[in-house]
């Protein structure tokens, strides 16, 4: 009876292993503090430009341009890399993840943990903290080539993109 009992739950967890790898979800999900992120970001320096999103679930604005966002990461897979860092608190953690699931996101994203003004501070000097916050950096050299907060047109992001994929490329 025992071993028939470890047997069931041997198989369902392998059923349920199987399923989860198979689900196609390839969500990597880390907390994170403002010297992650910039990390993560100096990786692609040279190989792509990198475009980072700060928002919340919390926050209807961020909401409204995410699918925006998705789409470009999308249309621009080849030069950029985006960069998705959720500012909600940490017990939301799980409700965080599954908005990016829903969403189609794929690769790694964040979620802060770190104190607010340290976090903020250590992303970018002019940044209110407001949310949402775009910063998009050079393919080339790394840099901050455009920041915005709030919620912006797909030309405002597009236009930052190309500016960031021709970052150190002559005219």
């Amino acid at each position: 009876m025992k071993l028939h009992r470890n047997f069931k739950l041997g198989i369902t967890s392998f059923l349920m292993a199987l399923t989860i790898s198979c689900s196609g979800d390839n969500l990597d999900f880390r907390e994170a503090t403002a010297e992650d992120i910039l990390s993560a970001v100096a990786e692609y320096r040279g190989e792509k430009a990198v475009l980072v999103n700060f928002w919340a679930t919390w926050c209807v604005p961020c909401i409204e341009e995410f699918p925006m966002i998705v789409d470009l990461s999308e249309e621009y897979a080849d030069h950029v890399k985006v960069l998705f860092v959720s500012g909600d608190w940490l017990d939301y953690k799980e409700r965080a993840r599954n908005y990016l699931k829903e969403r189609g996101v794929d690769g790694l994203s964040f979620i802060q943990n770190q104190k607010d003004n340290e976090f903020i501070n250590g992303i970018h000097k002019d940044w209110s903290g407001a949310l949402p916050f775009t910063i998009v950096y050079g393919k080339k050299s790394g840099n901050v080539v455009d920041f915005w907060e709030r919620k912006r047109s797909e030309e405002r992001f597009v236009n930052a993109l190309e500016k960031a994929i021709k970052d150190g490329e002559m005219s």
